[in-house]
């Protein structure tokens, strides 16, 4: 298993980014359209890899404001968790960034190293490393509400890249999806922070590049009915 040290034994760490809980106020309402997850802003090329900007409809909102110390940022989306429900377990090939606008016991929690993280509405964006297991819960009377930022994957120049092609003969997509993030996911997720990978896709098919000595990494931690091909 590839180590490594980036927030070791916190998932979640403060950043130095803040907004003022001011703004939380037109928000403790739940969204405007009561979804779980919404996106309110879109791509300006891969999904990724390229910045993401503020949807039309969200220029000159409270949304727009919460996002404004973060730059160079990929899918925003917030995010409604209801009370008494939790996440399946799973890792994410992409950290995270996370501000919590409601919150009344709910946690993140660390499977890994069996960790929680109390959500507070402090006005603090949150880093996470979000390459761990984990899952998200709301023990509380309220919904929990989030605006979660996707970080933009590096592109490393690689030595020795090679063209790497996932496919599943996993019939359930609820299966095959569980199964990626809670075995490969977590791999990825180092690979990106190492520099060893470059040019991911998500869909039926995964796609990617690898630096060449990595690949039996993955080759060892993919579960039964997961096959790579070299192409």
């Amino acid at each position: 298993m590839i180590e490594v040290g980036v927030h070791k034994y916190f998932m979640l760490s403060p950043t130095n980014f803040t907004v003022s809980t001011n703004l939380f106020q037109a928000l403790y309402d739940i969204t405007d359209d009561q979804v779980m997850k919404t996106v309110i802003n879109e791509p300006t090329g891969d999904f990724f890899y390229d910045p993401w900007v503020i949807k039309a409809e969200y220029v000159g909102t409270v949304w727009e404001e919460l996002l404004k110390p973060l730059t160079n940022i990929g899918e925003a989306r917030k995010i409604v968790l209801e009370p008494v429900q939790c996440y399946h377990a799973h890792a994410d090939i992409d950290d995270r960034y996370h501000l919590t606008i409601q919150a009344e016991e709910c946690y993140l929690i660390d499977l890994d190293f069996g960790k929680t993280h109390k959500l507070n509405a402090d006005g603090i964006w949150y880093e996470m490393d979000a390459g761990r297991l984990h899952t998200a819960a709301n023990f509380g009377r309220y919904p929990r509400i989030q605006l979660v930022v996707r970080k933009l994957m590096s592109r490393p120049v690689l030595n020795n890249p090679i063209n790497i092609r996932l496919t599943s003969s996993i019939s359930s997509i609820n299966d095959r999806r569980f199964k990626f993030d809670n075995t490969i996911s977590p791999l990825l997720n180092s690979f990106n922070k190492l520099g060893v990978i470059d040019n991911f896709s998500f869909g039926n098919v995964v796609l990617m590049t690898l630096e060449n000595d990595v690949i039996p990494k993955l080759q060892q931690k993919l579960p039964i009915g997961f096959d790579l091909e070299i192409v």
